[in-house]
C-alpha cells in the first residue's frame, strides 16, 4: 500500500473509532458528572442556536459531562449523537442538529455504493423525522478514479432517489465540504471528492430539491476556498448547517489561529440563516474554556 493510500485508511479508521466510542458511550457520559455552575453559563439568547459536535470532545465528559454542560453554556444541540442517547438529550431540554449517517469514505459519488449510502440515509431520516430533528450528514466519498464530472452525476442521481423521502419527512441532507489538504488524521481527508464549495454546490443545486442543503464547514472552506464571508453571501439560501474550528490544526477558535470568527458569524446572524452552528474543533486545552470561548463568540 502507498504511504498515501495508507494515510487515508488511517484517518478513516480513527474516525470510525471515535464514532465508535461515541455509540458506545450512553447516559454516563453524556449526563453523568458535575455539571457546569450557572456562573460559567455564556448566553442562549443571541440570534444563532449552537451545537456542540459530541466526537470531538466525548473523552472529556466526565469532567463536563455533555448534555448538563452544552445547555449550561446556552447551546441547543450536542450533535452527531446516536439516535439510542437522544432521550437524553430531550431530557435536557437539547436537539441533535444533525445526525450521523453513512461514511466519509465511501459516499455517493460511486454508484456501488448507493444502496448502503441511501440504506443508512433513510434509517437516518427516519429517526430525525420521528424525532422532530432538522439534519442528517452525507458526503461525496473519496474520488478513487472516478472523475469530478462522473462523481457529481453519480451523486445527484443517487441523491434523487431519497429526496421524496426526506422532503415527506421534513429533514434535510446536508452534503458537507471536506478538506483534502492536510494528510492529518482527524483534520483533513486526502482524496475527498467533495473538497470544494462550488463542486459541492454543484450537486446541491442539481438534485434541486429544498431538503438538499449544503454543510459549509468554516474550517474546511477556508483551508480549500477561503473567501469565507463572500461565500456565504452567495449560497446563503443552500446552507443547511454550519461547522466551526481553528485553523490551522482544528483547534479552538483563539487568537492562536487564523480565521477572524465575531465577523463570520455577524454575517451568519446577518444572513437570517435559521439553522445551528456546531462548534466541531478538537481540544488542545481545557474543553470547557475552549467551548465558552467559542459559544461567546456566537452569542449574539
Amino acid at each position: 500500500m502507498a504511504s498515501s493510500d495508507r494515510g487515508k485508511t488511517e484517518w478513516v479508521v480513527n474516525r470510525r473509532n471515535a464514532l465508535r466510542v461515541i455509540a458506545s458511550s450512553g447516559a454516563v457520559l453524556m449526563a453523568g458528572g458535575a455539571k457546569a455552575s450557572r456562573g460559567e453559563r455564556t448566553g442562549g439568547a443571541g440570534r444563532i442556536r449552537q451545537s456542540v459536535a459530541y466526537w470531538c470532545v466525548q473523552k472529556y465528559w466526565r469532567r463536563c459531562p455533555a448534555a448538563t454542560t452544552a445547555r449550561e453554556l446556552g447551546c441547543r444541540s450536542v450533535e452527531l449523537v446516536e439516535p439510542k442517547d437522544w432521550p437524553i438529550l430531550k431530557k435536557y431540554g437539547l436537539v441533535c442538529a444533525i445526525a450521523n449517517s453513512h461514511w466519509f469514505d465511501k459516499g455517493m459519488n460511486n454508484p456501488q455504493y448507493h444502496e448502503m449510502c441511501l440504506g443508512k440515509l433513510r434509517e437516518a431520516i427516519e429517526a430525525c423525522g420521528d424525532a422532530g430533528f432538522p439534519n442528517v450528514i452525507t458526503f461525496t466519498g473519496l474520488a478513487g478514479g472516478i472523475g469530478p464530472e462522473e462523481g457529481i452525476r453519480n451523486c445527484v442521481a443517487g441523491y434523487k432517489k431519497i429526496m421524496s423521502y426526506a422532503e415527506k419527512r421534513k429533514v434535510n441532507l446536508c452534503l458537507e465540504v471536506l478538506n483534502s489538504r492536510v494528510a492529518v488524521d482527524m483534520v483533513g481527508v486526502p482524496g475527498y471528492q467533495g473538497d470544494h464549495t462550488d463542486y459541492c454546490m454543484k450537486i446541491v443545486q442539481q438534485v434541486g430539491s429544498p431538503r438538499m442543503k449544503l454543510l459549509f464547514d468554516i474550517f474546511y472552506v477556508q483551508i480549500m476556498d477561503g473567501d469565507i464571508i463572500a461565500r456565504i453571501r452567495q449560497y446563503r439560501d443552500y446552507i443547511g448547517h454550519y461547522h466551526t474550528a481553528g485553523n490551522p490544526g482544528r483547534g479552538e477558535l483563539d487568537d492562536r489561529q487564523e480565521i477572524n470568527y465575531r465577523p463570520i458569524m455577524e454575517e451568519i446572524a446577518r444572513s437570517g440563516y435559521s439553522g445551528y452552528v456546531g462548534h466541531e474543533f478538537i481540544p488542545t486545552r481545557d474543553p470547557l474554556g475552549g467551548l465558552r470561548q467559542a459559544v461567546a463568540l456566537g452569542d449574539m
